[in-house]
């Protein structure tokens, strides 16, 4: 079986990757390959199109092949809440949660992901069209197998984009080369409130595979559970991970940044989320209708969540 990840050499899908990695796939009875797609709506095209099996991806970005939740469903949270951060150039001296920084500059961001500062910048009282914001993927990301956060990083410290919206990893590379200013990381509160709800790093499968293989969906949400647990238990377990998949500098940070997150790793999917999420999607016009939560969610198997 194969498992896409939109991003490999970052923390926001590293339960994902772990899970492979550290045996937890196998353990529960799948041989699950990973696979980075890029960007995130390729790689839910690829579930569609049945190339690929399951997607640790943004939630959201299933709308974009399968639209009004038809024919997927979220399986199990990687970690709770919008997990992107937007980081400006260190040279503008930029404050904490001063969103007005944006105005005039060029910020990266990648597809389906940037719906996501679009959203937050206009809820924070940015007009994007009238205060000259230009959001728009990072030069070079387009061709398969970018890492879209340390490319973000590397424009920025090339001058060629003022700012990016992406991954912790590529944050940490930016912020640690003295080239970047984190302004906004939602899940920690900076942003509008509702924004933590907009998405999450989740696992989904397509209905066909819940009610052909239900056995193969469980174990699943097995691993994760598994891997939260594990890294929990041990975040240096995380090196281990990064040294078989990133380049030697990130791997070196992994585990600092999944230490970081470890207070989100949470599979659960609550009701609250599903309606921020939807509610988000519809502001933005990717969602018509008003799905339930059982339109979106795999309920049959949500026990599994706090086995």
């Amino acid at each position: 079986m194969k498992l896409a990840v939109p991003d490999l050499i970052s923390n926001s899908y590293f339960p994902a990757a772990a899970a492979v990695e550290l045996g937890f796939f196998a353990e529960e009875g799948l041989d699950v390959s990973l696979e980075l797609v890029f960007p995130v709506d390729k790689a839910y095209e690829a579930l569609r199109d049945g190339s690929v099996d399951f997607v640790g991806g943004s939630a959201h970005s299933a709308l974009a092949a399968f639209p009004e939740w038809r024919g997927v469903k979220l399986l199990c949270a990687q970690g709770q809440g919008m997990y992107w951060f937007l980081v400006m150039r260190a040279d503008l001296g930029a404050a904490r949660g001063d969103l007005s920084v944006v105005k005039g500059r060029r910020i990266g961001a990648a597809p389906w992901v940037e719906m996501g500062l679009r959203r937050l910048l206009a809820a924070g009282g940015i007009d994007i069209a009238k205060d000259d914001v230009t959001i728009a993927p990072v030069p070079g990301t387009a061709g398969a197998g970018v890492n879209f956060g340390l490319a973000a990083a590397k424009a920025l410290e090339e001058g060629r984009i003022d700012g990016f919206w992406a991954n912790g990893m590529g944050t940490e590379v930016a912020v640690r080369r003295g080239v970047g200013t984190v302004v906004l990381d939602i899940r920690r509160g900076d942003g509008p409130k509702e924004c933590f709800d907009y998405t999450m790093a989740s696992i989904a499968a397509t209905d066909r595979l819940i009610a052909e293989k239900p056995a193969a969906a469980a174990a699943a949400i097995r691993a994760i559970v598994r891997t939260h647990r594990a890294l929990k238990a041990d975040p240096g377990r995380a090196t281990e991970v990064g040294e078989k998949l990133f380049p030697p500098f990130e791997a070196s940070l992994i585990a600092d940044l999944v230490r970081r997150d470890l207070p989100y790793y949470d599979p659960a999917i609550s009701r609250g989320f599903v309606e921020g999420m939807n509610g988000f999607a519809r502001d933005l016009g990717i969602l018509k209708g008003h799905p339930a939560y059982e339109d979106v969610v795999a309920v049959a198997f949500s026990d599994l969540w706090t086995a």
